[in-house]
């Protein structure tokens, strides 16, 4: 049987490897927070927005942000194949019904596919994912979702906010235009980053 003493070192550098790893993936993950409000003032790549809950908060874009417009759509454009996110809310029955539907474009196909809690408002959903049937129904158009685990029917009313993203640039940002940032990077001092910004063009406000 191998000497204490001999195995020590290496128990000793196998830990130190292990906490060298977790402090690397915990250094690799920035904690994120989502952000809806309005844009109040742009100082070259500094945002300043009024956030929905009323908070002032300062958001640094990435040299490279990727800028995208949030424009109206219409949901005939939702066609079998389509990959799409729905803001929904649970009923009863096991459906979701929608209070707002995004398109994505091809290039996106399979951004954060799934089902999750979200928060646009109080117990709301949201299902990111292909739809696989579309039928019109008494009260709206009733869509079949399926993702990697598992498929949600949805229930589209006639008023559902359908929007897409359109690959844009930083005219899009402006003061009083609308935007959402899905993940904006919690840095170690506080401050936020965020490489990617979605803006509601001509007024609209975001409606995931």
């Amino acid at each position: 049987m191998p000497k204490l003493s001999h195995l020590m070192p290496r128990v000793v550098v196998a830990a130190f490897a292990a906490c060298i790893a977790v402090s690397s993936v915990s250094a690799q993950q920035a904690p994120t927070v989502r952000i809806r409000g309005a844009i109040e003032s742009v100082d070259g790549n500094t945002l300043g927005i009024k956030t929905r809950e009323g908070s002032d908060v300062k958001v640094h874009m990435t040299d490279n942000v990727a800028v995208f417009a949030v424009v109206k759509t219409s949901l005939a454009e939702i066609k079998e194949g389509s990959y799409i996110g729905v803001t929904g809310m649970p009923q009863p029955d096991g459906t979701q019904k929608a209070i707002a539907v995004h398109i994505f474009p091809e290039n996106q196909r399979g951004a954060a596919e799934g089902f999750r809690p979200w928060d646009a408002r109080a117990n709301s959903t949201m299902t990111n994912a292909t739809v696989a049937q579309t039928v019109e129904g008494t009260d709206g158009q009733n869509i079949t979702v399926k993702y990697k685990d598992g498929e949600k029917k949805v229930v589209v009313p006639p008023d559902t906010p359908i929007v897409t993203f359109v690959a844009s640039d930083k005219s899009e940002i402006k003061p009083g235009a609308k935007l959402i940032i899905f993940g904006a990077a919690k840095k170690d001092d506080g401050s936020l980053e965020a490489n990617r910004v979605n803006v509601g063009r001509d007024g609209i406000t975001p409606p995931m």
